[in-house]
């Protein structure tokens, strides 16, 4: 049986982006618009198929990691639809990492940024582990974290559930498991990830686990300790 979660035992935070930090469902919708009106003015559904095919393979080779996943989801979606692995990568890298950049900072979750004060006046360090490029989306976010390591760094190169990137932000801290904390949204990725360091881990969702924290919102009262004094500080100033 997992204990409760005490502030006091953690120095170092490490959040995921995508569907963490922000209403992933919400940018999805907004760029499915865009995506479809991108469609309905090539008249081809080539794009939509691509990127759909893209994501499929990207979270099978999740669930059955091999180590050369990064040439491996290009060359796999371009089989499928008969284009260069160049192609799928200058598509997947226009569609999922630079269109959605402008629509990040409406889709974020409320109390971010008191969260992320609170963390740093109470002292801890704030760090990312994304699948995805996370540099640019934190900055479109408004958000700052360090260090900052994701799945596609070439001394990664693993998706979650695999620890790598996870062991590798603990070195660069130099901080042990014991007192880091994984926040994510995926029980299957960042929770497994974080056990696999050793980690615990704290999941944004609506659905209770036996064995991981949950939370549903950044000020349900799990971090109450750290808004609290954030909140202090601006009333009194």
């Amino acid at each position: 049986m997992r204990s409760l979660l005490n502030w006091k035992d953690i120095d170092l935070v490490v959040f995921d982006v995508d569907g963490t930090l922000y209403d992933q469902k919400r940018l999805r919708l907004l760029m499915l618009r865009r995506l479809l009106a991108a469609t309905w003015k090539s008249r081809s559904l080539d794009t939509l198929r691509t990127l759909q095919t893209f994501r499929q393979v990207r979270e099978a080779l999740g669930d059955h990691p091999e180590p050369d996943f990064m040439r491996l989801q290009y060359a796999r979606t371009a089989v499928r639809h008969n284009k260069s692995e160049d192609d799928v990568r200058a598509l997947a890298t226009d569609w999922m990492e630079r269109q959605p950049l402008p629509f990040l900072a409406g889709c974020r979750y409320p109390h971010l940024d008191r969260l992320f004060a609170g963390l740093r006046s109470a002292g801890k360090q704030i760090a990312v582990f994304s699948d995805y490029p996370a540099k640019d989306k934190l900055a479109a976010l408004g958000l700052q974290a360090a260090p900052v390591v994701c799945a596609t760094d070439a001394d990664i190169a693993r998706l979650k559930p695999d620890p790598r990137g996870l062991l590798a932000i603990l070195r660069q801290t130099g901080l042990p498991a014991e007192r880091a904390l994984m926040v994510g949204d995926r029980f299957d990725r960042d929770a497994a990830a974080a056990r696999n360091a050793g980690m615990r881990a704290l999941i944004r969702t609506r659905t209770l686990h036996p064995e991981f924290d949950t939370f549903r919102a950044y000020d349900d009262p799990v971090f109450a300790p750290l808004l609290a004094p954030v909140a202090v500080r601006a009333s009194a100033a």
